[in-house]
C-alpha cells in the first residue's frame, strides 16, 4: 500500500471505530422529545468503544424493558452493549435481539469497496472524516442497507448511486434520512 493511501486508511479506520448515533442525540423518530430514560440509552450505546459504520444497533424502551435491535458486524458486540444498558436508572430488564450480521469474505469485500465508493466521493467525503459516522453501511449477505442521516436529498441520491456502483452487490436499500434544518 502506498504511503499517501495508508494515511487515508488510517484516518478513515479512525473514524469508524467511534458510535454513529451523533445526528440524533436529544431527539427520537420523528423529532420526537426523548426521555430521560431513553437519553441515558442513547448515552450508553454512544460511549461505547469500537461501534462503527458497519454498526447499526437500535433500542426501544419500553417502561422499565429495553428492547435491542438492529445489526452489528462482530459479535463480541452483542453482549456489551446489553450490558452497557444494565447500567442505566429505570432500566429492569433487556431484551436482547441485536443480530450479528453473517461473517464472509465477500461480505467483507463490499464492505471495504462500499467505504470506498461512499466516503470518497467529494459529496460525501466530509462523514466518513467526522468522530461518529452519519452514513452506517449494513451488509448481510450481499445485500447492502444504508443507515443514518444526511444533510441534503442529493447526497441521500448519490449514496444510493454509488453504492448501487460497488461490484458484488446484490441489493442496496437506502434508509437514509434527510436532515431537516432548523428555521431561526
Amino acid at each position: 500500500m502506498r504511503p499517501r493511501y495508508q494515511k487515508f486508511v488510517f484516518a478513515i479506520l479512525l473514524s469508524l471505530i467511534a458510535a454513529p448515533f451523533a445526528a440524533q442525540a436529544k431527539t427520537g423518530p420523528a423529532g420526537s422529545a426523548l426521555s430521560a430514560v431513553e437519553q441515558q440509552v442513547r448515552h450508553e450505546i454512544l460511549m461505547l468503544p469500537f461501534l462503527g459504520v458497519f454498526d447499526h444497533p437500535t433500542f426501544r424502551v419500553e417502561g422499565s424493558k429495553v428492547v435491542l435491535g438492529g445489526e452489528v458486524y462482530r459479535p463480541s458486540m452483542k453482549k456489551p452493549l446489553a450490558r452497557a444498558i444494565a447500567k442505566v436508572d429505570g432500566v429492569e430488564s433487556i431484551e436482547n435481539n441485536i443480530e450479528v450480521l453473517p461473517t464472509s469474505p465477500h461480505d467483507d469485500a463490499i464492505r471495504r469497496r462500499m467505504v470506498r465508493a461512499i466516503y470518497r466521493h467529494p459529496a460525501l467525503d466530509r462523514y466518513g472524516l467526522s468522530a461518529q459516522p452519519r452514513i452506517l453501511i449494513i451488509v448481510k449477505n450481499g445485500d447492502v442497507t444504508l443507515e443514518g442521516v444526511v444533510n441534503r436529498q442529493m447526497e441521500k441520491i448519490i449514496a444510493t448511486h454509488q453504492a448501487n456502483r460497488v461490484h458484488g452487490v446484490f441489493s442496496v436499500t437506502n434508509n437514509l434520512k434527510v436532515e431537516v434544518p432548523s428555521k431561526s
